[in-house]
């Protein structure tokens, strides 16, 4: 399978060059999809297995520059067209493939050195994922994020302390195809600061889920049946993030 890339660049002008990329790429299928010929639930069911690769194809058109002293920043808007999704079935534990899909979005990375010892980066980004293929289920892709935003500061170089913060966002995303469900949206904070003792050793304290947020990592919809339910139901089912914890490193080269 052949997977050809093609990319231009324009420029620079003014700081700054326009560039385009387009490519044919895969993704592979899981493995066991691609041997099997029964459903390992009920051995009368016949299955038809997978492909083992789905061919996709994208496309890319941004910008690059340098408009101030210290900024670097880049913009492009993509899209990408895939033969066949692989969606996670979160009841099983496994992957199966789906209808074709297109995806397009816009990124926007920032990083701003403020001056030798203080720098801010922000990576923000906006997709709309839909099924292809239209079915009467719903177009929409299950666990597509639509926007998610990483925003950090970073010290370094300030004497022998060290530290940053960064910031974590991730918006709702369909649970269901049809949209009628979605998850929450989450923000997560993490922070590190430390301290160098010489050249070769440091002590850094990292904080993890820094304002202890009440958030999921990971949503998911599907039946589940309890003890005490006659029939299996619909229902949200999740991983919440962990609390507020702490982790001490000690680093010495030798």
């Amino acid at each position: 399978m052949l997977s050809p890339k093609f990319s231009a660049i324009f420029g620079p002008w003014r700081q700054s060059e326009l560039y385009a990329n387009w490519g044919r790429g895969f993704h592979s299928n899981d493995a066991r999809g691609t041997t099997i010929k029964v459903d390992p639930t009920n051995t009368a069911t016949a299955v038809d297995p997978v492909k083992p690769l789905v061919r996709s194809t994208g496309y890319e058109l941004g910008l690059r520059s340098k408009p101030l002293e210290g900024w670097q920043t880049s913009a492009a808007v993509w899209r990408l067209d895939i033969d066949s999704e692989l969606l996670f079935v979160g009841d099983a534990g496994i992957t199966e493939p789906s209808r074709p899909s297109k995806r397009y979005g816009v990124e926007w990375n920032n990083l701003y050195s403020v001056n030798s010892w203080l720098a801010f980066d922000a990576d923000l980004s906006w997709s709309h994922a839909r099924f292809s293929k239209s079915d009467p289920a719903g177009d929409y892709i299950p666990g597509a994020v639509t926007a998610t935003a990483n925003l950090g500061a970073t010290i370094d170089g300030l004497g022998p302390w060290f530290g940053a913060f960064r910031l974590r966002y991730f918006g709702p995303r369909p649970l269901t195809e049809d949209n009628s469900v979605k998850s929450d949206s989450s923000t997560l904070a993490n922070m590190r600061i430390g301290y160098r003792l010489d050249r070769r050793t440091t002590v850094a304290l990292d904080v993890f889920n820094l304002f202890d947020r009440k958030v999921n990592d990971i949503e998911y919809w599907y039946e589940s049946q309890l003890r005490n339910e006659a029939a299996p139901v619909n229902d949200r089912h999740y991983h919440p993030a962990e609390s507020r914890s702490y982790r001490l490193t000690v680093t010495h080269r030798f």
